[in-house]
């Protein structure tokens, strides 16, 4: 062979390993045909192969390191008619490759394996559940419409302490350590006051992720848990929307397109506007004389004047949309609340808020880029009868960027993160001293997070630096995440990581009911020692709020129906800052002699929660079945004694059955049934005669005093067991193409059972919860 025929060689077969080892890209989005929503969490893959990925929450999916060739790409979505179309792979090109899905003529009574089974097995998932509107409309809807808030209290982990005022505590952490996010934007209260409906309306949501601990360096600033709540952009194909109204309130969503989305070629724009009151303080009104029947019966504590609360929401969003898939959108909210007491007491909150964010799909790199600036403000203010001054208010802005880069099953994501708070808080307390702080804060964060897929095992590490200027305090926060496939249904997990914030409550943990809902930056003048259970004192050093999180877990497929999914966890709350009770001198120099426990505004606590969590789910096309139950234990030190804070509940148990019948499944009838420990409280050791000593005239002998409590020992009771049953039975009317009718009957507390919200300790008199009560709701679809 003479030399040419010998380089011809040579470059014959390198050619042929190019053509060999090249591997190419298809990315793009998933779209519903009939509105242009993005497709969430469902499966694309090629056919005939084991290469896929599934669609984020933007409907985004990308396929990498695809060989040289010709395939069909597919798509498959329960409910939907499968989706093909041929592509040629050339090289180490990208293509991009949108797909469009149209809901099934006919719907099959099978079961189909979603992306959600796919991604078990490639991402550790550790501690989150990926909520959709179909889940929140599948729970019992109080008043009508179904609602976040509602669908919240029956997750694993989550504690919920009543029906009016209630709040969500989640594995040990207050609500001030749990971080709310709307379309990248930080939301400060996102529950009302009466603690069954949320700020969100569960029509323009397209997805929900819940972490209830060990969540990866991508989130920060909070200790406990994070909420990622992601809205739709609008119908891009038509006008539509929705009006409904019920016993409590009423809605109106409006959507559709500015520039109509089209399959081939060109952008698109779409805007969508929710707006949701209710009349509560009105339409109980109707129900007094079915109250008043009701206390004439023993339930004693009903209020027969109606229900004082109310609340306004209102949300909007513009969508701009590339021929690509990037797309930029443009959104803003104002909410408020008010609560009016009869004996003159009013509460009440304002927030608003808006913002951008975007998604970049790059023409020629691998890499997909997401953005967000937003501002949110949010005031609450009390007015009482004395005229103390009583508000708080807080505001800012958070801006950053994510970028992730994908290869096979393995990702990469990098970013960063700004964020510049106010706070302005006044308060006065029961012996008329005053705690105030006005404060500017700016935090600064960035992170990064691999995810790598080796054979059967899954490794999810990931590290944040968070620097907190106000405090110039940096916190190095790594974090790690693991999975491992024992066999396709059974997989082992694992996850672990620090956590700081600096923003905490201008509530105690202590506080049994407490509407006033108000935020403070860390103070910077805490005390600068902390006696310790054991009696060692230890040097306060930090001014973060600081946790370390533990958990290990176990899923089970037992079938394509079945999954179990467990998992024991551990919190340790290193250093928590909370609103100092016991503050009775003023911090300055007269007082210098007194313990800081007596005078500092604020104090420095630990704390302990753990426990396990067990979650049985049962799905089918029509019916769903859910029970989960959850073990747990709280603590709290604050230097001087060892606490249960009054949202340690030992035992929870949640049963969610949902069932779709009838010839064309128009019928839909939900039930949930919820049975919890009873909170702990301070019990009544008895009552004295009390003194104040004002004038050295004062005879104890002669003049009537003030009627005292003797109380016992911090949060050694325990109340009663709580336990309530919700049904709802829905019916829809199909009038029209485009054009659907639904009615909805729900029952509250079906069988009456009196569970305590709290004692007066002067009269004895008991304060229940809501007692049995029916609605009606109606929703028209358009």
């Amino acid at each position: 062979m003479n030399f040419w025929n010998k380089i011809l060689v040579v470059i014959v077969l390198l050619m042929a390993s190019v053509s060999v080892f090249a591997q190419g890209t298809v990315r793009g989005f998933v779209y519903d045909e009939k509105t242009g929503e993005p497709v969430i969490f469902t499966n694309v893959f090629l056919k005939g192969t084991t290469i896929g990925a599934a669609t984020d929450v933007n409907g985004f999916y990308s396929i990498t390191k695809i060989p040289a060739g010709s395939y069909t790409l597919m798509v498959t979505y329960l409910g939907y008619d499968t989706a093909q179309v041929n592509i040629t792979i050339k090289g180490n090109e990208i293509l991009s490759q949108k797909l469009f899905i149209k809901e099934a003529m006919v719907q099959m009574e099978t079961f189909q394996l979603s992306a959600e089974k796919s991604e078990a097995v490639t991402e550790v998932k550790m501690s989150v559940s990926k909520v959709t509107p179909k889940e929140i409309k599948s729970m019992p809807s109080i008043g009508g419409d179904p609602d976040l808030a509602q669908y919240l209290q029956v997750l694993p982990g989550v504690t919920f302490t009543g029906d009016q005022g209630g709040q969500l505590y989640i594995r040990g952490g207050s609500p001030i350590q749990n971080k709310v996010l709307l379309d990248g934007m930080i939301i400060y209260n996102p529950f009302h006051s009466i603690g069954l409906f949320s700020v969100f309306d569960t029509d323009i949501m397209r997805n929900a992720d819940v972490y209830t601990g060990g969540f990866s360096a991508q989130y920060g600033g909070r200790v406990s848990s994070i909420m990622d709540i992601t809205t739709r952009d609008g119908n891009k194909k038509r006008l539509s929307g929705k009006l409904s109204a019920s016993t409590f309130g009423g809605k109106l969503l409006l959507e559709g397109p500015i520039k109509k989305a089209k399959e081939v070629g060109g952008g698109s724009s779409s805007f969508v506007v929710s707006a949701k009151h209710s009349y509560l303080e009105q339409s109980s009104s109707m129900y007094k004389s079915y109250f008043q029947n009701l206390e004439s019966k023993n339930a004693r504590g009903i209020d027969t004047t109606g229900l004082p609360y109310g609340f306004t929401d209102i949300y909007a969003k513009l969508s701009l949309n590339g021929e690509n898939g990037s797309k930029v959108n443009f959104f803003g909210f104002n909410f408020k609340d008010r609560v009016n007491f009869s004996d003159a007491s009013k509460i009440q909150w304002d927030s608003y808020g808006g913002g951008s964010n975007f998604v970049l799909i790059p023409g020629s790199a691998k890499t997909l880029i997401e953005g967000v600036f937003a501002y949110s403000k949010y005031r609450i203010e009390m007015i009482e009868a004395d005229g103390k001054p009583r508000n708080s208010e807080v505001g800012g802005f958070n801006g950053g960027m994510t970028f992730t880069s994908f290869s096979g099953d393995n990702e990469f994501k990098y970013g960063f993160e700004v964020l510049g708070m106010s706070t302005d808080y006044q308060f006065t307390n029961d012996v008329d001293l005053i705690i105030q702080q006005k404060q500017n804060t700016t935090e600064i964060n960035g992170f990064m997070l691999f995810r790598w897929n080796i054979g059967k095992l899954v490794l999810e590490p990931s590290f944040r630096g968070q620097y907190y200027a106000s405090l110039s305090e940096f916190s190095p926060e790594p974090r790690l995440g693991i999975k491992y496939n024992i066999t396709d249904w059974w997989r082992v997990k694992a996850a672990t990581g620090l956590y700081s914030q600096n923003l905490i409550s201008a509530n105690s943990d202590k506080d049994v009911v407490n509407l006033f809902y108000g935020f403070l930056s860390g103070p910077d003048n805490l005390q600068s020692e902390l006696t310790n259970k054991d009696g060692s004192v230890q040097e306060v050093t930090s001014k973060l709020q600081k946790a370390r999180h533990a958990i290990f877990g176990f899923e089970f497929d037992l079938n394509k129906y079945i999954t179990l999914n467990t998992e024991g966890y551990y919190k340790k709350f290193n250093q928590l800052t909370n609103t100092n009770r016991n503050k009775i001198y003023p911090d300055d120099g007269e007082f210098s002699d007194q313990p800081d426990v007596l005078k500092k505004d604020f104090i420095v606590e630990t704390g302990d929660a753990y426990g396990v969590d067990f979650s049985l789910k049962y799905s089918s096309t029509r019916l769903n079945v859910w029970t989960i139950y959850s073990l747990s234990k709280v603590l709290r030190w604050d230097g001087l004694q060892e606490y249960y804070p009054v949202f340690d509940r030992r035992h929870n148990v949640n049963v969610v059955i949902g069932y779709i019948f009838g010839k064309d499944m128009n019928w839909e009838f939900d039930a949930r049934w919820n049975l919890g420990s009873g909170f702990p409280f301070t019990q009544t050791q008895g009552f004295y005669e009390g003194f104040n000593f004002s004038s050295i005239s004062q005879d104890p002998t002669t003049d009537n005093g003030n009627l005292e409590i003797a109380y016992a020992e911090l949060n050694k009771g325990r109340l009663p067991y709580y336990h309530r049953l919700d049904l709802t039975l829905k019916r829809k009317f199909v009038l029209g193409k485009n054009t659907e009718l639904e009615l909805t009957g729900s029952v509250t507390n079906v069988y009456n059972r009196e569970n305590i919200f709290y004692l007066d300790r002067v009269t004895d008199q008991r304060i229940y919860q809501l007692p049995i009560l029916p609605s009606f709701g109606m929703s028209f679809t358009f």
